[in-house]
């Protein structure tokens, strides 16, 4: 598999590939043990041309998606077995806490690039991963919440749903053997961030952060946006068509592995 940006969830995706015998490439923006790092456009072709499997992580830049507009036509040529994209929920926009499945039209929100990206990978035939606040090992509540960084902000009925990094990788690997087309990939209980920190804060065993409203936070452009939208992801399609079930059904199960130190199933 070549992999498109080797972050955080498609490094650990890396990691479970690797652990099956695959050999896996990759490019990303700096380099790291085990991965292969490509600055020549020359090797990412060549990488392209030899790979069975394909996946992109990579969001769009200056409202492009990079990977298409740089090695389109060489996918194109190459015609991988796979294709795959991961891409996230907020291709939706708001539906004020409505539940959001596949089949709903995308681009109404503030990632109206990201939307343009998933449907161009969807026409070439690609898995389309959607997926909400991904969250695990060193980059979750508990970690905000150690840090100081964690927020309460007052905003009644406010919701989100949110996915284990081993839920979706789990997802993408089951994905290997399934039809193409767009899978959200969510946990089965979207919740306000609220009783996320505040669960988060109880684990710990220290007080949660203040109820501030959002002009006192101080939230960033980014931040604001992110609370400026309000749904609920339906995960039935993966799991009819994936065979797929989150290990972490919800935050709660998610939080506890993650203080415990407990690794993913082998899946």
């Amino acid at each position: 598999m070549l992999i498109f940006g080797l972050g955080y969830t498609a490094g650990r995706l890396a990691e479970r590939l690797r652990a099956r015998g695959w050999h896996v490439a990759g490019t990303r923006r700096e380099g790291e043990d085990g991965a292969l790092v490509f600055t020549a456009e020359e090797a990412v072709r060549a990488e392209i041309a030899a790979a069975t499997h394909i996946l992109s992580s990579v969001p769009p830049e200056s409202e492009a998606d990079p990977v298409l507009t740089r090695y389109g036509a060489d996918l194109a040529a190459a015609r991988p077995e796979w294709l795959g994209y991961i891409s996230s929920t907020g291709v939706y926009g708001d539906t004020g806490g409505a539940w959001v499945d596949e089949g709903a039209l995308l681009g109404s929100g503030r990632r109206s690039a990201r939307a343009r990206a998933d449907a161009g990978w969807l026409e070439r035939g690609a898995h389309v991963f959607r997926l909400p606040g991904i969250y695990g090992p060193g980059r979750s509540p508990l970690d905000r919440i150690r840090a100081g960084a964690a927020h309460r902000i007052d905003l009644p009925g406010q919701v989100f749903s949110r996915i284990h990094v081993d839920d979706a990788v789990a997802g993408i690997l089951a994905a290997l053997t399934a039809p193409a087309g767009a899978y959200n990939l969510a946990d089965d209980q979207p919740v306000s961030q609220n009783a996320v920190v505040e669960y988060g804060a109880a684990l710990l065993g220290v007080a949660p952060p203040p109820l501030l409203t959002l002009a006192q936070a101080g939230l960033s452009p980014a931040a604001r946006a992110f609370y400026a939208e309000n749904r609920r992801i339906a995960n039935g399609k993966a799991k009819r068509l994936l065979g797929w079930r989150p290990l972490h059904p919800t935050y709660g199960e998610g939080l506890r592995a993650i203080l415990n130190g407990r690794a993913p199933a082998g899946r």
